[in-house]
């Protein structure tokens, strides 16, 4: 069913009391499904649906949704249902809900949990949110390293339950030292008499749960794992990152690129929760920022007003000149901070990056020159102006891919955020040196 019919009628039988017919129509819809449902609801309707739903999938429930959100329908219940709730969750999923309520709210609801998954959740909420630390779940399966395979199945059928799902089987030492990994799959196809010494894949792929987030997510994608172990400064295994815990992290960074990439501050919530004061504050600085820098635009025009009212017919162009650099420069930007995000290019590329962008420049010039002027000879402006014309946009298109292949790399070496040079930028900075381009090759094939 189309979700906007499922929201309809849910919101029918909540209206029509239909608890039954509620729950047979809740019975088909996934956690997911309700993640995208939920928002739309009224905290009446919310309500009234996780009194009627069953209570074992309501934490599954939860953990799709914003944490936001999630943390919303636990303020409408009591501190006792709100503690019964999170500790059905996974710890990191139950973190990221606590940590967006009210600190002394949060303190009153970890003190009705079980103390053993209170204490797991106070553990991950002294880690940056945006950290490894804070994104691991501390739900894994470890053994020593003197057992043997069929000893380790046996530990594994005892603790599996209490962890998320397994993948891995880590090896610690006394002290919790991470020795080794094993594969689930080559545990359970051994023999059994085989000691997981000669097993288990020494020195594993980690991270410090001080590294950021993004970095992790990397890591675990680069290497293909499932699951990428958490450790200390003295190397003991902390927890693990899974690999829903790095599609959100990756969803998220790339909406900030995104955000970035259009001239305005990360909203760092969901765009439906986002307020119209909020949407002001996060666009205004970039815009006046840029209104600023365009300002430079009527100085450049001003300096050159005698050639234009000389050749009347220059002006024609400045609109098509301009955009056409601001939309190369764009798309250079955005290809480029893409690959730059994913670990594709780096600043050592920026030789091989700009004799890329310079040959793509000049083939984008040359057919772009060709359609100027004959756009221009169409607009019977001359053959003079519609040479200018032509060999302008093959500049300003070459200029512009140029400027937009280094600067992401620059800025990145400079430690700042290389989306920072969003598609506004470069069209701002191109538009005024494109006139000044432009209004250069005028004055000298046109003699002015």
């Amino acid at each position: 069913m189309l979700t906007d019919e499922l929201l309809t009628e849910i919101r029918s039988l909540i209206d029509a009391r239909e608890h039954d017919r509620l729950a047979t129509l809740a019975s088909g819809v996934t956690p997911g499904e309700w993640a995208r449902l939920l928002p739309a609801l009224d905290p009446r309707e919310v309500a009234v649906l996780l009194q009627w739903l069953p209570d074992a999938g309501i934490p599954d429930l939860l953990a799709e949704l914003d944490p936001t959100d999630a943390a919303g329908i636990l303020r409408t219940l009591s501190r006792s249902e709100a503690a019964d709730l999170l500790d059905a969750m996974a710890p990191d999923d139950a973190t990221d809900v606590i940590d967006e309520l009210d600190p002394t709210d949060a303190e009153l609801i970890l003190t009705e949990m079980e103390p053993a998954g209170a204490a797991e959740i106070r553990e991950l909420l002294t880690y940056p949110a945006d950290s490894a630390g804070g994104i691991m779940t501390p739900a894994f399966v470890a053994v020593a390293p003197d057992l043997h395979a069929d000893e380790a199945i046996r530990a594994l059928r005892q603790v599996a339950e209490e962890a998320e799902t397994v993948n891995y089987v880590y090896v610690l030492d006394a002290e919790e030292h991470l020795l080794g990994v094993l594969s689930l799959h080559n545990l359970v196809l051994t023999r059994p008499e085989t000691p997981l010494r000669e097993l288990m894949v020494t020195d594993p792929v980690r991270v410090r749960a001080d590294a950021d987030q993004e970095a992790a997510a990397r890591l675990l994608m680069d290497h293909n794992l499932l699951a990428l172990p958490v450790v200390d400064a003295d190397d003991r295994l902390l927890g693990i990152i899974t690999q829903d815990d790095v599609a959100d992290v990756l969803e998220a960074e790339a909406t900030e690129d995104i955000e970035r990439l259009g001239g305005s501050q990360p909203l760092e919530i969901s765009y439906r929760r986002a307020t119209l004061p909020l949407l002001v504050r996060r666009r205004i600085v970039w815009l006046l920022l840029l209104f600023v820098a365009e300002a430079y635009t009527g100085t450049v025009l001003r300096a050159y007003n005698d050639e234009i009212s000389q050749v009347i017919a220059l002006s024609y162009f400045i609109p098509l000149l301009i955009g056409t650099g601001g939309n190369v420069g764009s798309q250079v930007t955005t290809t480029l901070v893409r690959a730059m995000a994913v670990g594709e290019v780096k600043l050592r590329d920026v030789g091989w990056v700009l004799g890329k962008e310079v040959g793509v420049g000049l083939v984008l010039g040359a057919v772009m020159a060709v359609i100027a002027f004959g756009r221009a000879e169409f607009l019977g402006t001359g053959r003079d102006v519609s040479f200018v014309v032509a060999i302008t946009i093959a500049a300003i298109t070459l200029w512009s891919a140029t400027v937009a292949s280094v600067l992401p790399l620059v800025l990145k070496r400079l430690r700042i955020d290389p989306a920072v040079v969003s598609a506004p930028f470069i069209t701002t900075l191109v538009d005024g040196t494109g006139l000044v381009i432009y209004f250069t090759i005028a004055k000298v094939v046109l003699g002015l």
